[in-house]
């Protein structure tokens, strides 16, 4: 079965240019180019995927990008002309799973693309896990903290199984960007990337949040213990 992916772009090139790139790899593309019709389509389409512009007429894409995290999980990547450290860190804190900034590389963005999906898929394969009030369903992308449940993003929880699987061991912020997020070298962009992700865990997770320790100068671990 095809992948599904949505393309919300106000630039007809882009759109177009992004369209060719991923049907030639075989996913099926749904377009649009406004905000209002990007949450329209969501709930119609159910994409497996969204690339997501940031400046558009209406209803921008951080706010799109808002309101999708408000209930799902849909992966998210968002690409836009908005290059500044300041965008990429809100983009990332208000759930997108990557930023890539216009001029963009078509092979890297179907790279991209690809690796998502592929780490998506690869989370059914894991079992369930539960550590004192932390049960944890890679394969459903299911959290429970006292028994209620905990909404996250595909990176979040990705991010969480890398830590969890590595068994006490500490991970690196290289480690964890090519694992998770598939860069093969980190710039301070990208470091900041892990940092904002794991607070939002941390967040999320509240008092099963200790379990998450920051080896300083070095990365991060999961504390198993009780």
């Amino acid at each position: 079965m095809r992948t599904k992916v949505l393309v919300v772009d106000d630039e007809e090139d882009i759109l177009e240019l992004v369209r060719y790139h991923l049907e030639r790899e075989g996913h099926q593309v749904v377009g649009c180019r406004d905000g209002k019709s990007a949450l329209d389509l969501v709930g119609r389409e159910k994409p497996d995927l969204v690339i997501l512009d940031l400046l558009m007429p209406g209803v921008d894409g951080l706010e799109v990008c808002r309101r999708l995290r408000q209930d799902s999980a849909i992966p998210i990547i968002m690409l836009t002309a908005k290059a500044e450290e300041t965008d990429k860190v809100i983009g990332l804190e208000l759930g997108a799973d990557d930023y890539m900034t216009k001029p963009f590389s078509p092979r890297e963005m179907v790279a991209r693309v690809k690796a998502i999906l592929r780490r998506g898929a690869a989370a059914s394969e894991e079992g369930v896990l539960s550590l004192g009030t932390l049960t944890m369903d890679f394969g459903r992308y299911q959290v429970l903290v006292r028994g209620k449940g905990v909404s996250f993003t595909a990176k979040e929880m990705e991010l969480l199984k890398a830590l969890v699987q590595a068994r006490g061991r500490v991970l690196s912020r290289d480690f964890l960007l090519e694992r998770v997020w598939g860069y093969d070298r980190a710039g301070e962009i990208e470091s900041r990337t892990v940092d904002v992700h794991i607070r939002r865990l941390r967040e999320k997770l509240g008092p099963e949040a200790r379990r998450i320790v920051t080896v300083k100068g070095v990365g991060y671990r999961f504390d198993r213990g009780e």
